[in-house]
């Protein structure tokens, strides 16, 4: 029988570990075959909690995973389900030595005193390529915070004066239906299409701010279409949902980079609305730019989904199905021609 104990500041704070009806217990105990428990050694202020169990390596593996909680608790990190089961994953897969790297980096606080800041190991090298490439491409699955994060960085740009505007753009192509006429002018037109980004930019500064940054043009949101023909100075410029671009679209938008300017450019290639047989301009862009310096491509995977923990289990559910369809056509195809 192996145990270890890891040592709590208070008992609130081993409440909030063990979580709501100790659940964050239990799916620890479940992961690594484990018994959680807590005791108050003499003359501490504190907790100690107990991992015991038959295998040493397992028994090490969730008292490493309970004290990096016990840090991201104390730092004022909510232990959410996400956190919990990335924190999880990251020690079982041996890569607990990562977690380091999520300290209190944080990009910006919002006006109701949130701060955002990278969740996932991945996050953090995405928000690190963008503070150190001119251009980055962020593309990942959904729920990763490519956007969020994006916007994140240009608004603490404006605020330091890094730069002068904000600009927000992406391709106005419909999810799989036809929405038809809408009425009133450019701004209503447009307004279904780039609501992600303004919702990400009314959580981080207030609808009284954002409003007065749009009236003196600090902030712009257009459509793709009307970057024609501008350079684009002194700006930060974020590109939503780029695997519907055409590849004369995303060329058309990357060379519009003006100076000391900075683009992102975020997409899904798995989620493109382009007519069938159409290429994405973001998949091309990733060929032909990735040997470019000062030109970043950062990829996200299904562990750094901070969205509800069922969005992940979808995402590999698709992948496998994806896979195992792309096999049986291939396999379909080679017996057809060996015929």
């Amino acid at each position: 029988m192996a145990q270890q104990l890891v040592l709590v500041d208070s008992e609130e704070l081993t409440a909030l570990i063990f979580g709501t009806c100790d659940e964050n217990a239990r799916r620890i105990e479940q992961r690594f075959g484990v018994r959680i428990s807590n005791r108050h050694p003499e003359n501490s202020m504190g907790d100690a909690l107990v991992v015991d169990g038959e295998d040493r390596q397992q028994v090490e593996r969730a008292a490493i995973s309970l004290q990096y909680l016990v840090r991201m608790a104390q730092s004022g990190n909510a232990l959410t389900e996400q956190t919990l089961d990335y924190v999880l994953s990251m020690v079982a897969d041996g890569e607990e030595h990562e977690l380091d790297s999520l300290k209190d980096d944080i990009i910006c606080i919002t006006t109701r005193g949130k701060p955002i800041k990278p969740r996932t190991v991945g996050q953090k090298k995405y928000v690190e390529a963008i503070k150190k490439n001119t251009l980055v491409l962020g593309i990942g699955p959904a729920g990763t915070g490519k956007t969020f994060l994006a916007v994140a960085m240009a608004v603490d740009a404006l605020r330091a004066k890094q730069v002068n505007r904000i600009i927000l753009t992406r391709p106005a192509v419909e999810a799989g239906e036809k929405l038809g006429f809408l009425p009133g002018d450019l701004q209503n037109k447009i307004d279904p299409y780039l609501r992600p980004l303004n919702d990400a930019l009314f959580e981080m500064l207030g609808a009284e701010n954002y409003n007065r940054q749009l009236e003196r043009n600090a902030i712009e949101i257009a459509p793709l279409a009307y970057m024609r023909g501008r350079t684009l100075d002194d700006s930060f410029i974020i590109l939503d949902e780029a695997q519907n671009t055409t590849p004369e679209q995303m060329k058309m938008f990357l060379t519009r980079l003006g100076n000391n300017s900075k683009i992102v450019v975020t997409g899904d290639p798995s989620q493109t609305d382009l007519p069938f047989g159409k290429k994405s301009g973001l998949g091309i862009a990733v060929k032909i730019l990735k040997n470019i310096e000062d030109v970043a491509i950062h990829t996200f995977t299904e562990r750094d989904v901070v969205r509800h923990r069922l969005v992940q289990k979808i995402i590999l559910a698709y992948e496998k199905y994806e896979r195992e369809h792309a096999t049986s056509a291939a396999t379909y195809r080679a017996k057809k021609e060996g015929k």
